[in-house]
């Protein structure tokens, strides 16, 4: 009851202003202050460190595995993801000359880092707040603050003798329901912020933009004159297992990448890297977007499912450190758009020549030559520096631009050379027509390579050609040039 009137005495001392302005404020840390959870963001600040730590404990035998993690984590404070809405009320907080503090269970030095980046007074604990304690700031101790004299932002998670304590309360995020009830704890409760994770969050995590890439399980069904519903309808499975699996492969890269993520310009807003998503249920959705695929792939066949496996574990090694590798991720990149091909013909159960499987590497390798390309030149515009987990320096531009050109022009003479070839007199009635697909898939290339040159093309190459009218209008007069061809 004491401390129910105590709040009841802070709305009503005069003068009211004056009185708010004597007030520190107390932040929650996790999941209010910071839309993250610190522990996992200590496992992912560098993930293939945390796993040599996490081996290295597992060898020697020794407990307390997190705590190792959390001790060899440098966490980049300066590009977590903080609430804006809390961060706000912060700062209109110093502007009144408001102490300001952080409120942290756990982990004390990370939390005092934050407290010391944010320019904040000190950290406390949630006994703290109900206790009148010492802050337990080392570096810089500030004065004690009497319980219930202080306002407090949380999501709900401290104990009621907090919520009654302080005089004004701000819940981040939550339901109806929780605020109800914290409001019979306190009733100047007010709603801020909070985190919607909502299906457009998903769309963004998911990537499913990309799943355009998947459309090339449909190549075979096009190449081998298969296209009919029998054929269609595997091809399709195939789409939705790749499509399934390549989403878990991207949330996974998104974890690994989360530290230099946040200090990509657009990258940072991607649902993890922002706090839109939160980590643990990124992990939680991974294992069930493999059951998704495995499923998918197992309607199909064993042999498909054994192709999506050597998809998946190769899109692993390519976010743990392949995509580190100077050119080793360009012919990686190059090798997954191949498999997605294999992957259609296994499908569909037609055999896979080595035409279109030569054809389609020095095709992939100059898409992926000019996607590394356009993100240097990206950097380069916007006076970036280095990218620090890609194994390029800006330098390299004219270089890479060169290799990119001199792949698609390969490929343009490996399809000229198929058709030439006595296999193409066989296999279509008018095998003249395919002729024509060499001046478009000339411009397809060239225009790709000259729209990333002039920093036009945000997107993955292949993503792009669903995007541009042009290159809309290519792809579909090469398909109709092949059906024409049959």
């Amino acid at each position: 009851m004491e401390q129910q009137i105590r709040v009841r005495d802070c709305a009503a001392t005069t003068p009211k202003v004056a009185m708010a302005e004597r007030r520190a404020l107390v932040v929650d840390l996790e999941g209010v202050l910071l839309r993250s959870d610190l522990a996992q963001e200590a496992l992912f600040s560098n993930a293939a460190r945390s796993l040599a730590c996490l081996r290295d404990a597992v060898l020697g035998g020794k407990g307390a595995l997190l705590d190792q993690v959390l001790a060899a984590a440098e966490i980049d404070y300066a590009h977590l993801p903080y609430d804006t809405d809390v961060l706000n009320l912060g700062l209109a907080a110093r502007a009144q000359g408001r102490k300001i503090y952080i409120a942290a269970t756990r982990y004390p030095d990370h939390a005092t880092a934050i407290a010391s980046h944010l320019g904040f007074d000190g950290v406390v604990t949630l006994a703290d707040l109900t206790a009148g304690a010492e802050t337990t700031n080392r570096a810089n101790p500030a004065p004690p603050f009497d319980a219930g004299s202080f306002d407090y932002i949380g999501n709900g998670r401290a104990p009621e003798s907090v919520w009654r304590a302080a005089c004004t309360t701000y819940v981040v995020g939550g339901s109806d329901h929780l605020s109800k009830r914290l409001e019979l704890l306190n009733p100047s409760l007010k709603r801020i912020g909070g985190r919607d994770t909502s299906w457009r969050t998903w769309l963004n995590a998911l990537r499913v933009h990309q799943y355009a890439k998947n459309t090339l399980v449909f190549v075979p069904a096009l190449t081998s004159h298969q296209v009919n519903l029998a054929s269609l309808g595997s091809a399709f499975l195939a789409f939705m297992a790749f499509s399934a699996c390549a989403s878990s492969a991207y949330l996974l890269n998104d974890l690994f990448d989360l530290a230099a993520d946040r200090q990509h310009p657009s990258k940072r807003y991607r649902a993890i890297a922002s706090g839109a998503l939160p980590i643990s249920t990124a992990l939680i959705a991974i294992p069930i977007l493999w059951i998704a695929s495995a499923v998918a792939g197992l309607s199909i066949s064993s042999v498909f499912v054994a192709i999506l496996g050597a998809y998946l574990a190769t899109t692993m090694a390519y976010s743990l450190f392949l995509k580190k590798k100077m050119l080793v991720d360009i012919v990686t990149l190059a090798g997954l758009y191949t498999v997605r091909i294999l992957g259609g013909a296994v499908a569909i159960g037609v055999y896979l020549s080595e035409w279109l499987m030569v054809f389609s590497l020095f095709v992939f390798t100059s898409l992926a030559l000019i996607k590394r390309y356009s993100e240097l030149a990206m950097r380069q515009e916007s006076g970036l520096s280095n990218p620090v987990n890609r194994d390029y320096r800006i330098s390299d531009l004219q270089i890479v631009a060169a290799m990119a050109a001199a792949s698609g022009m390969n490929a343009i003479t490996v399809l000229s050379l198929y058709v030439s070839s006595p296999v193409v007199a066989q296999a279509y009635s008018r095998p003249w027509m395919l002729w024509l697909l060499n001046p478009l898939l000339l411009y397809w290339i060239g225009r790709a390579l000259m729209l990333a040159h002039r920093r036009e093309m945000a997107d993955d190459p292949i993503v792009y050609t669903f995007k541009d009218n042009a290159s809309r209008i290519v792809v579909l007069a090469m398909m109709c040039i092949v059906l024409a061809a049959i």
